[in-house]
């Protein structure tokens, strides 16, 4: 990784973009995952690099459905494994969850490097090298998936992901949690929780979230569940970024 002085005012977001290219490099993360790290830095521009009050909501939501879950998994795909693995690997440990390798461009050397750098980082249960099921209603390599894994998930974590298979995870019954920067996309519309915001920032957050909560009543992590509306914090969300920018005008005319 090249290096960035920390004084460098754009340091975060490219450090964020050299994992990314790292994790081409390593053959983890696909040519294509350059472009939606790309579009997604210039949505994070539009709320400001920041996690927004709607995004600490669906953080809060997101926590207490993995808390509540009896068979939860975590997806990773190549973006993911560059960005966050370490991150990915100590949420499975703190909730008894196993990971589970999907990625759209699938090459089996592709999925092995990223199970091996899972567990490299100490994940116990990783699937995804011998998917013996298919998600039903998609005719792409995302359908693959494993019995004790992502198939017989009741709650499936899967930041970055595609919409097609997130549709088709709901159809199958079950709760999906997202990161996805853009409200407006057919992953966020379909999730049972969307959390807008940077996955670098998410992770960290959910992780601290999940451990504060972990004493909690069954009764109050069900109370937070109910009370959450997904579409609503949406809305919030596109509220956020419209505010952010108007703020921005401003600061053109001062």
């Amino acid at each position: 990784m090249s290096e960035v002085p920390p004084s460098h005012p754009r340091y975060a977001s490219l450090r964020t973009r050299e994992k990314v290219v790292e994790g081409v490099e390593r053959g983890i993360t696909g040519l294509n995952g350059l472009i939606a790290q790309g579009r997604g830095e210039a949505l994070d521009y539009l709320i400001g690099e920041r996690t927004t009050a709607a995004a600490e909501e669906a953080e809060r939501a997101a926590a207490a459905i993995l808390l509540l879950a009896e068979r939860p998994v975590l997806s990773v795909n190549g973006n993911a494994a560059a960005l966050v693995p370490e991150e990915m690997v100590n949420l499975a440990n703190k909730i008894n969850a196993p990971l589970e390798v999907n990625i759209f461009y699938r090459t089996e050397e592709r999925v092995k490097k990223i199970a091996d750098l899972l567990r490299g980082l100490g994940a116990e249960r990783v699937y995804g090298e011998e998917p013996d099921s298919l998600i039903p209603g998609l005719d792409h390599a995302r359908a693959k998936a494993a019995r004790g894994g992502i198939f017989d998930a009741d709650v499936v974590f899967v930041p970055l992901e595609d919409g097609d298979r997130c549709e088709a995870l709901v159809r199958m019954g079950k709760r999906v949690i997202t990161v996805d920067l853009n409200p407006l996309s057919r992953t966020a519309r379909t999730s049972t929780v969307t959390i807008a915001d940077n996955v670098v920032r998410a992770l960290p957050n959910l992780i601290s979230l999940v451990d504060e909560m972990a004493g909690l009543e069954e009764a109050e992590l069900r109370s937070i569940i109910e009370g959450y509306e997904n579409r609503a914090v949406l809305r919030r969300s596109v509220e956020e970024m419209i505010s952010h920018l108007a703020d921005q005008f401003s600061a053109l005319d001062e």
